[in-house]
Parts: structure tokens; sequence; C-alpha cells
């Protein structure tokens, strides 16, 4: 019996570890500083083009943007440097739960692989990431420019097709 009282005491703990992992938390980038990630980092964004209570990136579009989801029923944990009176949910069209923070939709960007990528930062100027205060961040990255494009070889026509539209017909 000794032995089965360690068992379930291990499950317990992990079980209540488990429960103790944020939904989302604060994370800070080097191009645009403190915002909402979802807890293994990852940036979260909101699509400027739905307006509170109503979700329209469903389909192809919620493929590129993920969801940030919880169970339905559940309630979104909040990480430290966030407060848990703005998380929030709603329902998705599809019927499952959306978290949301101070209102807004949250979504991952599929692009976004490590902590600390914010390729969808003001993409087609409606998506943008969240402050911990609940503020949409709307400035663009700052980053290092792109190297510059080499410029266009010359080129020259390859089309050998006789006039009269090569065929032949003798």
């Amino acid at each position: 019996m000794p032995a089965l009282a360690a068992v379930i005491a291990v499950v317990v703990a992990t079980n209540v570890g488990a429960a103790q992992r944020p939904t989302v938390k604060v994370e800070t980038t080097a191009v645009l500083g403190r915002l909402l990630a979802t807890s293994s980092g990852l940036t979260l964004y909101h699509y400027t083009d739905e307006r509170r209570g109503k979700i329209s990136c469903k389909g192809a579009c919620a493929k590129i943007w993920p969801p940030l989801l919880v169970k339905n029923g559940a309630k979104p944990i909040a990480g430290r440097g966030l407060r848990a009176a703005k998380l929030g949910t709603i329902k998705r069209p599809d019927g499952r739960t959306q978290v949301t923070y101070n209102g807004y939709a949250l979504y991952r960007y599929a692009p976004d692989k490590r902590p600390g990528d914010v390729k969808g930062q003001a993409l087609f100027e409606v998506w943008y990431v969240i402050a911990p205060s609940g503020k949409l961040v709307r400035r663009a990255p700052t980053a290092a420019a792109p190297p510059a494009a080499p410029p266009p070889a010359e080129t020259t026509p390859t089309d050998t097709t006789p006039p009269g539209g090569g065929y032949d017909y003798g």
C-alpha cells in the first residue's frame, strides 16, 4: 500500500502542477518589448477586423492564424504580469472556446516558430500584438533592414520561332 500511496501522490502533484501552467503569459521581445504569448512563449495577436463578440477568422484564416483555445468550460490562467480579470473566452462559430484578453480574441501566427518571433506584427495592417496592459501595439517591429536585392540580370530574348508562327506548312 505505501507504493500505491506514492503513485497517487505523484499523479496528484503532476495534475496540480499542470493546472498552474498559464494559458497566457508575458514574453519580452527584442523588437516590440513586453507582449502577450502562449504558455510556450509564442506571440499572440488580435485581428482588428473582428469586432468584440464576433469571430471572423475561421477556415483558411484560422489555419494561418490558429486561435488560442481552451477546453469548453475551462477558464484560462493568467501568467505573472497579467490581470486575470482581463482574461476571458468567446465561443467560436465551430463551437470551440477561444481565449480573449481585454475583449480581444487571441491568435498565433503559424510562421512564428520561436518565442520572440513577431512575424505577424502589423501584417496587412490588421494583425497586432497586445501589451500586458490590454492595449494593441500598432507600431511595426524595428529590425535591421533586409539585405538589398541583387540587380536584375540582363536577359536576352530566347524566342527562336520563325515568322509566321512556326508551322512549317511548306
